[in-house]
């Protein structure tokens, strides 16, 4: 409990920096803060492309429902494989400087969220122009089903953030195992296509009801089943315990090891 009320102290601290990030994310570019709508666009072209005129399938309004799947998964990929560098890229200030460690991987997911929910702003035009429409009632879980990432992402951000201080070598190794675990992700296809002696394992991959979530909400328009919640709900919860009582016991040598 002296932890999350020194977190609290320490919003200010938590606002300064998630501004800072997203001020400086495009400085400097031509297009700026125009490249938070235009990456995840360019992302879908490109699947787009690949995979309704390359290698085609059967489903419906593909460009919609890949682009729904693939904007939660860049803010959950970016904070895995970023959040590995959020302590050591922030050395100076952490061997400088007191405050709670945990303020700084919470800075930065967040700062991944208020993006990612800005990009939300794009998949709503696209869901209008596809004339498919939203339901109003299951768009009240949206925010529930947000959260519950937000919660997993956090978890992995402590996790990755403070292992890296003791092992360099998972800051290159993060980017293998997020495009590893894309694949593994159904972002790029339906989970009806998987074999069903593969979906029990299949789905203790924690972003596949999250994803599954996110297109029963805004592509099939319907209300998620409980027992999708409940399941994303349980790895976000498990996954930010895990992290957190890592990074509590890791933090004490930070300084050391930089």
């Amino acid at each position: 409990m002296k932890t999350i009320k020194e977190i609290y102290d320490y919003r200010e601290m938590i606002f300064s920096l998630v501004r800072r990030d997203l001020n400086g994310r495009y400085k400097g570019s031509i297009l700026g803060f125009f490249w938070t709508f235009l990456n995840p666009l360019l992302q879908l072209c490109v699947y787009t492309v690949v995979f309704s005129v390359i290698l085609k399938n059967d489903i419906e309004d593909f460009y919609l429902y890949l682009f729904i799947g693939l904007v939660p998964w860049i803010f959950f990929s970016t904070s895995v494989s970023g959040g590995t560098t959020c302590i050591w890229s922030q050395q100076d200030m952490v061997k400088k400087i007191y405050f709670p460690r945990e303020v700084l991987p919470i800075a930065f997911v967040t700062s991944q969220f208020v993006n990612m929910l800005l990009t939300f702003l794009v998949v709503f035009l696209v869901v209008a122009i596809s004339g498919r429409g939203l339901n109003l009632v299951a768009m009240l879980y949206l925010p529930v089903i947000m959260l519950v990432e937000y919660v997993l992402a956090l978890g992995m951000a402590f996790l990755t953030s403070s292992l890296t201080v003791y092992l360099r070598d998972l800051e290159y190794l993060s980017g293998i195992i997020t495009m590893a675990w894309q694949f593994l992700t159904p972002i790029m296809y339906s989970v009806e296509i998987v074999p069903k002696r593969l979906l029990p394992l299949f789905f203790l991959n924690p972003m596949t009801p999250i994803i599954v979530a996110y297109r029963d909400i805004l592509y099939e328009r319907k209300i998620p089943q409980l027992s999708t919640l409940v399941h994303a709900a349980f790895f976000g919860v498990f996954m930010v315990a895990v992290g957190w009582l890592t990074f509590s016991k890791l933090k004490r040598h930070f300084a050391e090891e930089m």
